[in-house]
């Protein structure tokens, strides 16, 4: 495995289907903006979406990837088995579990969403949607388990590129966006939960290389069933600890009009670069890991953690300090059109201002998390994000009513860094992580870089400060050329004092 190179194909389709997610967003601001009906759409695009974060982007692979790789090892008989087994047990608790939910989804909206409950009209239209998205969760799963047999087998290209098809169908609908008027919200809920089916069908067709289900009521709860269930809950938990603390602030902004929206642009902007700092990086990294575990190779064990956490760092400081430095003049660019007022703007920008400081320990928490499934622990992680989200929730609520929805990406970002301040401990105490020398002088090669980009690119925005105001048509273009300038240079700067070494492009791992 090429660490850089498997990256960056992971990364690569998940840019596109950001970018087009992206384009989804700029036409559901101008078509909504922040209006009630906006609030009442991303709740119910929220959930589903959360469950996609939850299980496809690594939380599912967690469990299954090491258990899958023991089992492989053994030979194909048994990883096939245990395979079946996982499908059909899947398929079987996920469907009643829909079903459920989709009976009850009054009382579900209420605890996801209770802000809504004092407003009928709000409320009512909250409950039709989310039970249009629902059953998005039983496909998104199906499509996660198919991803994490493509990725055992170090195949990342489909996985990664699967959730493209969902905003193509969200942005097919949103073209119609004028002649549907407020129906439109009905058309894309239906999107997301046909988009889900589509996503499933379409990775089946690649993991049929390695796989093929066989669906039937007639299967043993063995002993690697029983562990990978075991394994399966705290791992949901403690990798997507970042996605659950979302949804906790998701619950408590719905209290304050056009909140939701406002936490949902910013989320929007930093989930691009940790979707490959730290989404990406552990995906790739945990077969590999999980091998060299189970082989009990130290030695590339311990390469392969300082090289993911190198990488991680290398694209999410650089990152943090530009999102720091043009949280407003961003939203603006990117979101600042048609409904999405300068207010919204504005708004929209203070929560992605602190949710900046918390991008490079969102993305630890990926990559020091997949150091702990490799080794066939998610309890730990586990109570360590359990502890996170209570500190989350804590500060969320008692400084709401005086601060206000900005309280929450700010307890977002204090919870994280506890989170992976203690995963960080807890890792080296227990001899399962150390950094080597290479790692420590990377480092602080990446720091510097990332400041000498941080001050010229604070020149370019301040250089193009008429360019980017919210009334300039032509902004987005002023913003990507600032990028573009101020990317390239880091690069230069990295290579130039081998902050960045060309050689790890051949490097096989």
């Amino acid at each position: 495995m090429n660490l850089i190179k498997s990256t960056g194909t992971f990364g690569f389709y998940t840019i596109i289907s950001r970018i087009l997610g992206y384009i989804r967003d700029i036409l559901i601001a101008i078509f909504l903006g922040t209006s009630l009906i906006a609030d009442v759409f991303f709740v119910a695009f929220r959930i589903p979406n959360t469950f996609r974060r939850l299980f496809a982007e690594g939380t599912f692979n967690a469990a299954f990837v090491p258990s899958y790789t023991s089992e492989l090892v053994k030979g194909k008989n048994k990883s096939t088995k245990f395979a079946d087994s996982i499908f059909n047990l899947l398929i079987i608790g996920l469907f009643f579990f829909v079903l459920f939910i989709e009976i009850f989804m009054p009382v579900f909206v209420s605890l996801i969403a209770p802000g809504f409950v004092g407003d009928i009209k709000k409320f009512e239209l909250a409950v039709t949607l989310t039970r249009i998205t629902f059953p998005f969760l039983l496909f998104v799963c199906l499509a996660s388990f198919f991803s994490a047999i493509l990725n055992s087998h170090n195949k990342f290209a489909a996985a990664s590129a699967a959730p493209i098809i969902l905003n193509l169908i969200l942005i097919g609908v949103l073209f119609f966006g004028k002649s549907l008027n407020d129906d439109i919200v009905y058309y894309l809920s239906y999107g997301v939960s046909v988009a889900g089916f589509l996503q499933a069908v379409f990775l089946y067709n690649f993991v049929i290389k390695f796989y093929s289900f066989s669906f039937n009521f007639n299967f043993k709860i063995t002993k690697p069933v029983r562990i990978f269930f075991k394994k399966l809950l705290p791992s949901i938990f403690s990798s997507g600890v970042t996605q659950i603390n979302i949804l906790v602030g998701t619950i408590i902004a719905s209290f304050q009009a056009s909140a939701v929206s406002y936490l949902y642009y910013a989320d929007r902007i930093y989930q691009i670069n940790l979707a490959i700092a730290g989404i990406a990086i552990s995906v790739v990294v945990l077969p590999k890991l999980s091998q060299y575990v189970q082989l009990n190779k130290k030695d590339k064990v311990l390469l392969i953690q300082n090289k993911a956490l190198e990488l991680s760092m290398f694209l999410s400081i650089p990152a943090t300090i530009a999102l720091i430095i043009a949280s407003e003049e961003i939203i603006s660019a990117l979101f600042g059109y048609g409904s999405f007022s300068e207010q919204s703007v504005q708004n929209s920008a203070k929560a992605l201002y602190y949710f900046a400081f918390g991008l490079p320990a969102f993305a630890l928490i990926k990559v020091f998390s997949s150091f702990f499934f490799a080794n066939h622990d998610t309890k730990t992680p586990f109570y360590i994000s359990l502890i996170s989200v209570i500190i989350n929730i804590t500060i969320s609520l008692y400084y709401f009513k005086s601060v206000g929805f900005i309280i929450i990406p700010i307890a977002t970002t204090i919870s994280s860094w506890f989170n992976a301040i203690i995963l960080f401990l807890f890792l080296t105490n227990n001899n399962l992580f150390n950094f080597n020398k290479i790692f420590i002088k990377k480092f602080l090669k990446i720091i510097f870089a990332s400041v000498i980009m941080g001050f010229v690119f604070k020149n370019f925005i301040n250089f193009f400060e008429n360019k980017l105001v919210y009334n300039y048509d032509f902004k987005l273009l002023f913003l990507i050329l600032s990028v573009l300038l101020g990317f390239i240079l880091y690069l230069l700067v990295s290579i130039f004092i081998k902050a960045f070494n060309s050689k790890d492009l051949k490097l096989k791992y």
